[in-house]
């Protein structure tokens, strides 16, 4: 399956998700380096499709992946939004990391934060524009957290 057929195939095995659960939506799509950004506009099932802390949302990420994988796409990399979750989560997390920092700033002490790998990456990017914080993972699978610390000198 080449790169437009993996991307078409995406579009309409979400939207076929999508409709058992009783919502006829065209779900929008583009692509990104390589990676298929699928977008659910907003509707009266939108919480059911995201779920709590956006475990549902992860879940039909993995599905369109994992079927993309079984179909020998060229592309399955997979990124899916449900009317803008992911995006508002970001501009949260951005929010209480930039409060983190801060702390760390005046303390000294590093900071630890259980985040799932999407929100460690927000976080990442965003200590990148501060010269005097570093941020590092540790540990593995569920366990595995965000440090926030003072870059040594």
């Amino acid at each position: 399956m080449d790169r437009e057929e993996s991307v078409q195939f995406a579009r309409k095995y979400l939207e076929d998700i999508v409709s058992f659960f009783g919502v006829n939506l065209t779900v929008e799509v583009t692509l990104e380096d390589d990676v298929i950004e699928l977008t659910v506009p907003a509707s009266e099932e939108s919480s059911v499709l995201i779920g709590r802390g956006g475990e549902t949302l992860r879940s039909l990420q993995y599905m369109v992946s994992t079927a993309l994988r079984n179909k020998n796409a060229e592309l399955v990399r997979v990124n899916v939004d449900v009317a803008d979750y992911k995006k508002q989560r970001a501009d949260k997390i951005v929010e209480q990391a930039r409060e983190w920092i801060e702390e760390v700033r005046k303390t000294g002490d590093s900071h630890v934060a259980h985040l799932n790998p999407a929100d460690r990456r927000v976080v990442h990017r965003l200590a990148t524009e501060y010269d005097d914080i570093e941020t590092f993972s540790e540990g593995e699978g569920r366990e595995r957290v965000l440090i926030i610390a003072q870059r040594s000198s």
